[in-house]
């Protein structure tokens, strides 16, 4: 979410001069347990519908829990050719493949349940590193740590990943998008501005963006 969130937010900023928009980036678990113990946020993103729902649950959120966009889970690899699919992930060079941990991060679940459609995940177990979150995960498959990297599109996407290695989109019928929901949460009318902002970056005026990172949006 961060390059995607970074250039939307530029993008608001030059139309708003004076908005004031601090973003904080985690694992969509670690987050919901900060904002159900009153961390002091406005505005939740989260890479899945489950977690906002629960804060909605808990008597946290403000309004109705929305999807902004639809993410894809990419196997990359650093040193490998990862093209032929994620039957890769049982080649002999493989010794790590990094996940994000499937409790806290939506991206892992979605990787563990694709590898367990695919009867490839207890075959693989005992090489999996796990991740706090997809970025952790990332970075372990960009440093050499782990051969294999299961991580969001977006991030095999992103200028340095792009460039030092190459991904392998998981088809749909094996790991479907994720579909990524946003709530607003109580006390957030003290910075109107979190609205305004999830009005927008939900309108046409991201669309482009969002797709130029590989997420669909709703139309």
């Amino acid at each position: 979410m961060r390059y995607v969130l970074e250039e939307i937010k530029t993008q608001y900023i030059k139309e708003n001069p004076k908005a004031n928009i601090q973003i904080t980036y985690g694992s969509s678990g670690m987050l919901t347990q900060q904002i159900v113990n009153g961390a002091p946020f406005d505005l939740f993103l989260s890479a899945d519908t489950v977690f906002p729902t629960k804060i909605k649950e808990k008597g946290r959120a403000s309004g109705e829990v929305k999807t902004y966009c639809y993410g894809r889970v990419a196997m990359w690899s650093a040193s490998l050719d990862v093209s032929k699919g994620i039957n890769t992930v049982l080649s002999i060079e493989v010794k790590k493949i990094a996940i994000a941990n499937p409790a806290t991060a939506p991206y892992g679940e979605n990787t563990v349940a694709a590898l367990k459609k695919q009867k490839l995940y207890d075959k693989i177990r005992e090489k999996i590193v796990w991740g706090e979150n997809i970025n952790q995960t990332a970075q372990f498959a960009f440093s050499r740590n782990a051969e294999i990297g299961f991580i969001a599109l977006s991030l095999a996407l992103a200028p340095e990943m792009k460039n030092r290695g190459n991904y392998y989109i998981l088809p749909e019928d094996i790991c479907p998008p994720v579909q990524q929901a946003a709530v607003l949460i109580k006390g957030w009318e003290k910075n109107g501005e979190a609205a305004k902002f999830l009005d927008y970056l939900t309108s046409l005026k991201c669309k482009t963006i969002w797709e130029r990172y590989g997420y669909g949006v709703n139309e």
